[in-house]
This record gives C-alpha cells, structure tokens and sequence, in this order.
C-alpha cells in the first residue's frame, strides 16, 4: 500500500509541477509580489496531497520564535520535503539554491522571477562574495533567506557537516538567524520514491542575535539545532507505527549521545 501511494503522490506531484509552470506563466507579466502567493499555492496544494494520499502531515512548533522583518533562516536539510513546506511558513521567504536549477528551462526562469539567490558552488570567494549581496538586498526588502547549512541533504541522524556560507552570511548581514530543526528525512528519505505515513515535525528555535563570534555563532546554531532534530528523531521512532528505520537510528543517536556524555 506504500509503495501504490507513493507512486501516486509522485505522479501527481510531478504532474502538478508541470501543469503549473505553464498555468503559472502570466505571472512573468506581472509584479513579483503578485506572482508570489502562486509559488505558496503550489506548496500548499504539494502538502494537501502529501496528507491525503500519503497520510504524511506536518506538525510546526515554536511559530512565536519568530522574528519580524528581513532574517536569515537556518534548517536541517534531510529531504526535498523542505524545499517547498518552509515557503508555507514565512512572509517572503527566499532560498540559497546551486547555481545549475536556474538554467532549467521554466523552473529556472521562474526561480529568477522570484529572486532566489543562486550560489556557484566551484568559485568560492566570488560565491560568497555575491551570496552577500544578493542576500543584503532581500534583508534589505525584509525577506527571510533560507539556507541549509550543510548544503545539501543528509539522512536523518547522521554526523553534521556545517559550511561555512552561513558563518559569512551571519558575519556580513547583522541579523538574527533562526534555527530550524525537522525530522523529514524518515518520512520522505532521500534517495527513494517511497512516502511513509506519520507527522513531519519541524521545530523552530528561538532566533540568534547578531554579534556573536563565528566560533560561537556556529556553536549556538549547531548544538541546540543538532539536539533538536534528533529530539524529533526519538520522538517518531516512539510512536505506534514509527517509519522504517526509525528506531534503528534512535539507537544511533542515543549511542552517540552515551559516547559524548562520557569522552
């Protein structure tokens, strides 16, 4: 039954994209305020048929951290999931993506309409350099830019790998950045078609002020954000009917944590 449902969430997800690039096409003619809430619509209507076909749903907590204004949005990245469920949860939101989506024909020119800010990944210094001017316009606008910290998806209760884009972003733009801890990835793993039933959980975490070292910025955001996600990773595999593999890597974590408790 997973795997029949899975395969139809898929085949409506992706129908559903192609059908709204080009239902979505006026929006090039007009104002990118009002080309905006289609971009929301999509994902709202890609979370309701999420729930109603795959019994997959989303839990938010901690809506009161957060802040007013242009910030910085830091999340775990372990599923596509993100990609689109994060855009539900803010104003203005506007994603740090690689470079190569906006060359995508449609997708890519509709990411330029809505003034995503593209990275190259292979030069460095000029990425970070352009990350901050592109990202000081959106705080500048009061948008919220979001990132993954650890630029790319990693399965649910692995080892960290921060870069160091968010440290620059942090040092360059002097507002708060807020964490964004979720569990996705046992529900919607990488790497594999399949959806399993339950509660995607995010959890939003208080805001980090501007003015910190980067040795601490990076401690304050790494810790609670690490110890948070894995939190919901507990928390899932406790349920009655946890996803595969939940418990399994429950138990990974709670090792990990013995470990850390007693070197």
């Amino acid at each position: 039954m997973t795997k029949l449902r899975s395969a139809l969430f898929n085949l409506a997800f992706y129908l559903y994209i192609a059908v709204a690039v080009f239902a979505y096409m006026p929006a090039f003619l007009l104002p990118r305020r009002v080309g905006w809430p289609l971009v929301v619509l999509w994902a709202r209507a890609s979370l309701w048929m999420l729930r109603v076909i795959c019994g997959v749903r989303m839990e938010v907590r901690g809506r009161e951290n957060i802040p007013e204004g242009g910030f910085i949005v830091a999340s775990k990245h372990q599923s596509a999931w993100e990609t689109f469920a994060l855009l539900t949860l803010f104003p203005d939101p506007t994603y740090v993506l690689k470079r190569e989506l906006i060359w995508l024909p449609l997708f890519g020119w509709y990411t330029k309409k809505m003034k995503m800010i593209p990275v190259n990944r292979g030069k460095r210094s000029a990425a970070l350099l352009a990350l901050a001017t592109a990202a000081r316009e959106a705080i500048d606008e009061n948008r919220q830019i979001l990132i993954f910290p650890e630029g790319t998806r990693r399965p649910a209760g692995a080892e960290p790998n921060y870069k160091y884009g968010i440290v620059h972003l942090y040092r360059q733009l002097d507002c708060p950045v807020l964490p964004v801890a979720l569990n996705s990835g046992l529900f919607w793993p990488r790497r594999t078609f399949l959806r399993y039933p339950g509660t995607i959980t995010i959890n939003i975490l208080p805001p980090i002020q501007p003015g910190l070292k980067s040795d601490q910025f990076i401690a304050a955001l790494k810790d609670p954000l690490e110890e948070a996600s894995d939190d919901l990773v507990l928390e899932a595999a406790e349920a009655k009917n946890p996803p595969p593999r939940a418990r399994e890597i429950a138990a990974l974590i709670r090792e990990r944590r013995t470990e850390q408790a007693s070197g």
